[in-house]
């Protein structure tokens, strides 16, 4: 039987009618047919503008997967989670932006998001995307270290400056701050920045933290480099682990610019990585800070096998479990119940705004074998149980 079976601590939080609501929606996510169509449907521009179409939304899958319109909305919904023991991070989903402003406008709110976690203790992190800074073609280019014109490094120069003022803003709050992977050809240039943010602030504790998404076959020989680095500079590194997100458009932009995948030959490889790099973390953790963001209950479990035998304590600030607000609650709640330090990722945002994610959460439910239909058992399980 697995730890993560409990589906009366998984499930505490639900009223039966919200139960058998996640429950229909599950279904409904469950059927690719209808998730393309929705899809396909979400994307066209009038249809977030009709009528009936945004109450719908709001009450159904944006209910289930989101924490609200804004971040005062995402941090009533945090404290509810609390109440139980998981922790949130508020991770403003707004995707898209390209001018200047833009990013500024990102900046400032992460500025906010750093102030609200400082007064809240259930909000432990600050999580942006680089690209949230600054456009994914600059990253790309300062990566290959190509020449930039005179206007390009000026925003460049806007990028590293809007990373360094929340880094500090963190550092001076003793807030943790997350920095998001995302598609390989711009990675090289956030790593390099966030390994520059780590170096000036890390210098107490894990304080800022980088991902490495392990579906990479890089990763780990990256992981391993930058522990010698840190070891030899004698500052700390924080990061989030995460299997990825990316991998059909990274295989096709492969293959068609003609240039070797940087994504595992398989999902065996993935899972063997991404279980490496969590041991070889704990393996050296007087250096590390490990956020395990992951629905896979086995690799879960191993983190707890592991965390046992080096007798670091589930409270440790320095080790954190992490999945998606919606989803895996058998596994949040059931850590939370056993002591471990686990938090929700809770997107907020605009409806019209948090579309692309949306999209991208029932697109992955669907591709992920098995997921929806352990969360359609789950949740079954548990409305059976409270019949008796």
């Amino acid at each position: 039987m697995s730890l993560f079976d409990n589906t009366e601590h998984a499930f505490s939080s639900k009223s039966d009618a919200e139960l058998k609501k996640a429950h229909y929606l599950f279904q409904l996510i469950g059927n690719s047919t209808l998730t393309n169509f929705g899809t396909l449907f979400f994307k066209l521009p009038f249809a977030t503008n009709l009528p009936l179409v945004k109450p719908v939304i709001k009450e159904t899958i944006y209910k289930q997967f989101v924490g609200g319109e804004t971040a005062e909305e995402g941090v009533k919904v945090a404290k509810d989670l609390f109440k139980y023991g998981v922790s949130s991070i508020l991770d403003y989903s707004v995707e898209g932006q390209t001018e200047e402003a833009e990013f500024d406008h990102v900046k400032d709110v992460m500025l906010h998001l750093v102030e609200i976690a400082k007064n809240n203790r259930e909000i432990p992190f600050v999580v942006f995307k680089p690209t949230a800074f600054g456009r994914i073609e600059l990253f790309e280019k300062v990566g290959k270290k190509q020449a930039l014109s005179a206007e390009e490094q000026k925003k460049w120069d806007n990028i590293r400056s809007r990373f360094d003022i929340v880094c500090k803003a963190g550092f001076d709050a003793d807030v943790n701050i997350m920095v998001d992977a995302e598609e390989s050809w711009m990675q090289d240039a956030a790593d390099d920045l966030t390994d520059e943010m780590m170096v000036k602030y890390n210098v107490n504790r894990p304080l800022i933290w980088n991902t490495l998404q392990m579906y990479r076959h890089d990763r780990l020989a990256y992981l391993k480099q930058m522990y010698e680095k840190a070891n030899r500079e004698g500052y700390y590194l924080g990061y989030k682990v995460v299997r990825g997100a990316y991998m059909e458009k990274e295989r096709e932009r492969a293959q068609a610019e003609g240039y070797p995948s940087p994504i595992q030959p398989n999902k065996e490889a993935s899972d063997r990585d991404y279980n490496a790099a969590i041991r070889f973390i704990v393996d050296h953790h007087e250096r590390f800070g490990l956020f395990a963001g992951s629905h896979n209950e086995f690799s879960c479990e191993l983190l707890i096998q592991l965390l046992t035998e080096k007798g670091i304590q589930p409270s440790n600030r320095n080790f954190w479990f992490g999945q998606l607000y919606g989803m895996s609650d058998n596994i949040s709640f059931n850590l939370a119940h056993l002591g471990y330090n686990i938090a929700k990722y809770l997107p907020y945002g605009p409806i019209k705004e948090v579309m692309p994610y949306l999209i991208r959460r029932a697109q992955e439910n669907t591709s992920v074998a098995g997921q929806t239909g352990r969360e359609l058992g789950l949740i079954k399980k548990e409305l059976e149980r409270r019949k008796k």
